[in-house]
């Protein structure tokens, strides 16, 4: 598959889902012996994102302050196969909105439109290309600090726009 996406046969589309939290977690810190710590956990919602990381080298992000179930990723599957004019092998981990039989009509369509599925092995999440994206944005290329709903969506934004050029990913 990736040989025909390098020829330009097929488009590969890595897709997953991630959550982005307004403020940084609170992981660890450092107390002098015999002080009490305390550290207020602040709480948001979280901003989830559902994307695709294309052969092509384009990214393509959905924002939502919503869960993700399976009828937001069958619609953002929807958009993505309008998008791509070529065919389009889209893979996936094991997530139960990937898999739920009750969207089993919508799976349907999608393949008559066009598009395959190929499911990575269980627990393998260092195969599905999108995990490195995740990481780098969550750890390297949003800045340690509390954002505000507005801010955090442009934040992705910024990234999403400057993808391939100002934030790149390589792979061996």
């Amino acid at each position: 598959m990736i040989q025909q996406a390098q020829a330009g046969e097929i488009e590969l589309a890595y897709v997953d889902e991630a959550g982005f939290a307004p403020q940084p977690p609170n992981r660890s810190a450092w107390t002098k012996r015999g002080e009490t710590h305390a550290v207020t956990a602040k709480r948001a919602q979280r901003l989830n994102v559902i994307g695709a990381l294309l052969s092509s080298g384009e990214l393509m992000l959905a924002k939502l302050w919503k869960s993700v179930n399976g009828l937001w990723f069958f619609g953002f599957l929807m958009a993505l196969v309008e998008r791509i004019n070529k065919p389009l092998v889209v893979i996936l981990d094991n997530a139960s909105i990937h898999t739920t039989k009750k969207l089993a009509p919508y799976w349907e369509l999608l393949k008559n439109k066009g598009m395959q599925f190929y499911f990575l092995p269980p627990y393998s999440p260092e195969l599905n290309r999108i995990e490195m994206l995740w990481y780098k944005m969550k750890y390297e290329w949003l800045p340690f600090k509390s954002f505000t709903p507005a801010e955090l969506e442009q934040a992705i934004d910024e990234i999403t726009v400057g993808f391939g050029s100002q934030y790149q990913l390589t792979f061996c």
